[in-house]
């Protein structure tokens, strides 16, 4: 059986059924979205609905992004945050036009039964974010920073790869974990198209909402499955590029 940890959505259900197919995944392999399904291409509420149905013939774990935790607030409330409404809210509002309002109810279930993080029996950690506890995630006191925190890549991404796990210079955030799998920063930010890897913190956001990939990376032999670029699959589109 295959673990296989797949990065921000955003939207792009062709991207997502195109990366499944070329990962040939079967109801054997262990699915863990490291969250933000939505906001972005145009099938936001097309991917949510995907992804209900495939959590009934797979092993699928779904962690909670920030973009999720705006569309779950606009599916109960019926109000979007203009901060999420500029930043792809506006489209998914939309994608949700031809779906009824159990359908909604459905969907907004799903975000509300979503975890924030997720530690395997290997301690390893996924969460969309970061944390900022020395402690550990059991310690973080504002959870928001499970779905918004940066500060953890950024530290990974400093850190000298020759410097021991014992060493007093090693983070304590970082000791915790065997390893840990986010999203929600985008790779194409360093100019890399592929999931990174800093100390042992594994990001597999590689800008699907922008002008990257849809990646999944098995997280025992680090092999990197990738959809097509999504502005290739949605070429009348602009996802999150304004411009």
């Amino acid at each position: 059986m295959r673990t296989l940890a797949i990065g921000d959505i955003h939207g792009g259900l062709r991207a997502l059924i195109q990366l499944l197919n070329r990962a040939n995944v079967t109801t054997d392999d262990r699915l863990i979205f490291v969250g933000d399904y939505v906001d972005g291409w145009s099938d936001s509420a097309q991917v949510v609905q995907y992804l209900l149905e495939l959590s009934k013939t797979n092993d699928c774990t779904f962690i909670k992004g920030n973009h999720d935790v705006w569309c779950e607030d606009w599916l109960r409330t019926g109000e979007g945050e203009p901060v999420w409404l500029a930043h792809g809210g506006k489209e998914t509002v939309e994608s949700y036009e031809t779906f009824s309002e159990d359908d909604k109810k459905q969907h907004l279930y799903f975000f509300e039964d979503m975890d924030l993080c997720h530690i395997d029996d290997q301690n390893r950690l996924f969460l969309h974010a970061g944390f900022t506890s020395m402690h550990g995630i059991e310690r973080e006191i504002h959870k928001e920073n499970f779905y918004f925190d940066r500060t953890l890549w950024e530290m990974a991404l400093t850190m000298d790869k020759r410097i021991d796990k014992n060493s007093e210079l090693y983070p304590n955030r970082l000791k915790h974990y065997h390893e840990i799998y986010i999203g929600h920063t985008p790779t194409t930010n360093f100019n890399q198209d592929k999931p990174m890897n800093a100390i042992n913190v594994w990001n597999v956001d590689t800008g699907a909402a922008f002008l990257g990939k849809l990646s999944a990376i098995d997280i025992d032999t680090k092999t990197v499955f990738q959809s097509d670029t999504l502005k290739d699959l949605y070429p009348n589109e602009l996802g999150r590029n304004k411009s």
